[in-house]
């Protein structure tokens, strides 16, 4: 049995193409953390087991939403993301023939305002979205969650469709609140870095984006990812500097009083 979960805030763009994907599933479960627009409106068009809970993070999110589930596999996909229809034959496919894989990756695709970027890091850019639900939990982070699977591992081969950033505009808004969730790991993590080297690590991101992985085969949208890369690299090291700073200040606040 497959179940599809998926958490969501404010999707109304994106949740009816993303269903839509999923509808070969046995079941869909969806978590939402509080959307004030037609996301639930839509969702209920579809067979779909809702949710309303507050937000636990991505990871606590994504626990929660495996917890309800009743398949022994789990295919996690985001709003914005569509199971093609090679992936979906290609897993019924593996589902049906059975297997002693406790988990798959996925190569993703990705759509940048329109366009889809083949370099840069950007592609087959695999995540682990397939699992035995026994098997795999996320783990605990602040950002950029990832499945932790306790078993073998295989790729498959077709893909997920991501529609990720829609304009520079919603990538510069949502940077603001990756960059201070990175940060915050960091923080929790105990890293420590200095203003040499973010600067260089700023620089290190385009380089190794636009030469390295060649995103100049991407032409502009490829430079201008290259660059955003660099300024999300800067801004989350930054920020981490600013979070030590005001830990510090506050430590000594604790100890003064």
């Amino acid at each position: 049995m497959l179940s599809v979960t998926i958490i969501t805030l404010n999707e109304e763009q994106n949740i009816r193409d993303c269903l839509e994907s999923v509808g070969f599933a046995d079941e869909i479960i969806l978590v939402d953390s509080g959307s004030r627009d037609r996301t639930l409106e839509i969702a209920g068009e579809f067979p779909v087991q809702i949710y309303n809970e507050p937000w636990q993070g991505f990871s606590g999110t994504k626990n929660s939403a495996q917890e309800k589930a009743r398949g022994d596999w789990i295919l996690n996909i985001d709003a914005d993301e569509r199971v093609s229809p090679d992936l979906r034959a290609e897993i019924q496919h593996l589902l049906k023939e059975g297997t002693d894989y406790a988990g798959f990756n996925i190569p993703r695709r990705n759509y940048f305002c329109g366009q889809w970027i083949r370099h840069g890091g950007w592609y087959p850019n695999y995540q682990l979205r397939l699992y035995r639900k026994e098997a795999g939990r996320f783990a605990s982070r602040e950002v950029h969650e990832q499945v932790e699977v306790n078993g073998r591992i295989e790729s498959l081969i077709n893909n997920l469709e991501h529609y990720t950033y829609r304009s520079i505009s919603d990538y510069l808004k949502r940077m603001d609140r990756y960059a201070d969730l990175s940060a915050r790991q960091y923080l929790k993590e105990g890293r420590r870095i200095g203003w040499p080297a973010i600067m260089v690590r700023s620089w290190f991101t385009f380089f190794q984006m636009w030469v390295l992985k060649r995103g100049f085969l991407d032409g502009g949208y490829g430079l201008l990812l290259a660059g955003l890369y660099s300024q999300y690299t800067f801004v989350k090291y930054a920020k981490l500097k600013e979070m030590e700073k005001n830990d510090l200040l506050n430590q000594n606040g604790e100890k003064n009083g």
